[in-house]
């Protein structure tokens, strides 16, 4: 991994040099003002974190590194005779802010291969809990039996350096990152296959050996899992998976403890569930219907009768975005290009006709557009994957890329641990009263 290290300890230097001095010239000056409303309402919209990968636009979506989902889609690697980026390439530009060569992903889709031979004692840790758990559980496990592999752990119990942490957690990342596509296949084999695993194919790149290792190797798939992996690897920082790895890597707990906190985050339905949500609720209207190919009236008629329930309908709206999410236009036109005449697949793109006007004319959504959870099912279902409680173990492996990349920079540019203030609600009404101060005024 020796290539790729000197590439970031070269860059983890210069922006250690840059923060330091940003800091000295401008650390005291004021970034903004919190209101009681968002102290109360989930700290949203207030900019607490730095987190280098990855920049979320209310109106343009998601940039990694500066480069649009569309950008990454004509600039970075591709597997041969493919036209979707590889997941190796973006990972190498949100670890080092360039866009890489074919040659450099190539680089990473190697030292993954070698990497990858996960342990007996990680299997026999999934073995041991019932087939009925949810994927999502099993999947956390296998992280947490793979923590014992650790260098961060050894190599900080023996005495390490401060300046130094960023090394072992790069090995620990790489070697996780290696090893999750394994894990996540074999609990999808257990689960629904028989435990009629698949052994690795050292000849596929990252996303491709996931492909095959789940039993889909059609060229069709594989491309899919290359986009999926792309566009569900980061969020920027205040996500609830990549703020949980941010901040329990902060008590300089691993990145197999981070990330494994991380991805119980990701498993509440407000989060990465929601994919699994999505296909339910279709599937559910479908039944409901009586049809595979609902018209956009019955559509529309099913969404105002899950609205009067007091349910949502899942797969729209978003805490920042205020328009069509990114992600879901590039799967959508995936669609269009692999499955075309693919029922359940239309079916989505009626509910993006139907939907947004009906939460509209309610004049209490902020944003009536659809979000990346809207779309990835159905074209998972199109290729024979329709246990869609397994989809948030494939957003889990995806989003280890940008959290990775993320907790690398956080140990390389020595952040502290995170430690935010709170308050109590009687102290609040103290403060309104103006007899206390909460605020340090």
């Amino acid at each position: 991994m020796g290539i790729l290290k000197d590439k970031f300890t070269a860059k983890v230097n210069a922006s250690n040099t840059e923060i330091k001095n940003l800091l000295k010239e401008h650390g005291s000056k004021v970034a903004g003002e919190v209101t009681l409303a968002q102290i109360y309402q989930g700290m949203r919209g207030i900019t607490g974190l730095v987190t280098e990968t990855s920049l979320l636009d209310a109106q343009e979506g998601i940039r990694f590194r500066g480069y649009s989902i569309p950008e990454l889609q004509q600039q970075l690697p591709k597997a041969p005779k493919g036209d979707q980026p590889l997941p190796e390439g973006l990972f190498y530009l949100m670890l080092t802010g360039e866009l890489p060569s074919e040659e450099d992903a190539n680089y990473i889709t190697d030292v993954w291969q070698r990497r990858s031979h996960v342990p007996n004692h990680v299997f026999a840790a999934i073995d041991a809990l019932p087939v009925s758990t949810h994927p999502m559980t099993m999947y956390v496990v296998g992280v947490m039996a793979l923590q014992t592999e650790s260098y961060f752990a050894k190599r900080y119990a023996e005495g390490l350096n401060k300046k130094d942490y960023w090394e072992p957690v790069f090995d620990d990342a790489m070697i996780l990152l290696a090893r999750l596509p394994r894990i996540a296949a074999y609990i999808y084999r257990r689960k629904y296959k028989n435990s009629e695993h698949i052994h690795p194919n050292g000849l596929l790149d990252w996303a491709g050996n996931l492909a095959h290792m789940l039993g889909y190797d059609d060229k069709g798939f594989m491309e899919l899992m290359r986009l999926y992996m792309t566009i569900h690897a980061d969020h920027e920082g205040g996500n609830v998976s990549a703020h949980t790895t941010h901040l329990v890597g902060s008590a300089l707990s691993d990145p197999y403890l981070s990330y494994a906190a991380g991805m119980n985050g990701l498993a509440g339905p407000l989060h990465g569930l929601a994919n699994q949500e999505v296909i339910k609720w279709i599937f559910e209207m479908q039944e409901s219907l009586g049809t595979d190919e609902p018209s956009k009236e019955q559509i529309a008629d099913y969404v105002k009768k899950t609205l009067s329930e007091g349910k949502v309908v899942p797969g729209y709206g978003h805490a920042v975005l205020r328009k069509t999410d990114p992600r879901f236009t590039a799967q959508m036109e995936f669609g269009k290009n692999y499955m075309p005449d693919d029922k359940l697949v239309n079916t989505v793109w009626k509910i993006y006709e139907t939907v947004p006007p009906i939460l509209q004319s309610l004049g209490k959504i902020k944003n009536p557009w659809p979000n990346v959870d809207a779309h990835s099912g159905a074209l998972l279902v199109h290729y024979g994957l329709v246990e869609y409680e397994f989809y948030t173990v494939l957003f889990a492996v995806s989003r280890a890329l940008g959290v990775m990349a993320s907790l690398i920079w956080d140990r390389g540019l020595g952040f502290p641990l995170e430690r935010p203030k709170s308050v109590t609600t009687e102290q609040v009404k103290l403060w309104l009263e103006g007899k206390d101060q909460i605020w340090g005024e």
